[in-house]
């Protein structure tokens, strides 16, 4: 994964490590390291990322960016990528987006519009990006856009509710 930089002020970096050292294992520098451990954290239990093949291509706080290729096993009886996987592509952008504060965080809702259609073979990758964060809520916009030509084939918009536990060192939910 690559990292965009983080430019914190010294007064800033100072209060995170220290934040940090109170709840972290280890040391964590800045945000943009939590959001990294956040992500590797939950990539080592999602199943469903694993299995399909999905990649955590980017992390920041706040967004997540994931690619997966369309198999032949992911085609419809139209011969085009089954709705129900790009969507989780998506809704997988927009979980690892939520949780990159260290605060698991699930869908509260979701909405999906299809733009274009992608076939076996396609590349996609979904890009999530926090709107909004107020109190325990949030929203998130998503984009998924075919490798390399960028056409888009979906937006996403999802909701957000923190539960209170931590994703970096919690127990799976």
């Amino acid at each position: 994964m690559t990292f965009p930089a983080v430019r914190l002020s010294s007064q800033a970096r100072a209060a995170v490590r220290r934040v940090g050292a109170a709840l972290y294992p280890g040391p964590v520098d800045d945000a943009a390291e939590v959001a990294r451990r956040c992500a590797e954290t939950m990539y080592a239990r999602d199943k469903v990322a694993q299995d399909l093949a999905m990649e955590v291509v980017e992390v920041a706080p706040g967004r997540a960016r994931l690619r997966m290729a369309v198999s032949e096993t992911m085609v419809n009886g139209f011969g085009i990528a089954h709705g129900g996987y790009v969507f989780l592509l998506a809704d997988s952008a927009f979980a690892y987006a939520c949780n990159t504060h260290d605060a698991v965080t699930v869908a509260a809702s979701a909405d999906v519009v299809f733009v274009a259609s992608a076939r076996a073979g396609d590349v996609l990758e979904a890009s999530a990006s926090e709107r909004v964060r107020f109190g325990r809520s949030g929203i998130y916009d998503v984009t998924v856009r075919r490798v390399p030509d960028g056409d888009v084939i979906a937006e996403f918009r999802g909701g957000s509710r923190s539960r209170g536990a931590r994703v970096i060192g919690g127990e799976a939910l």
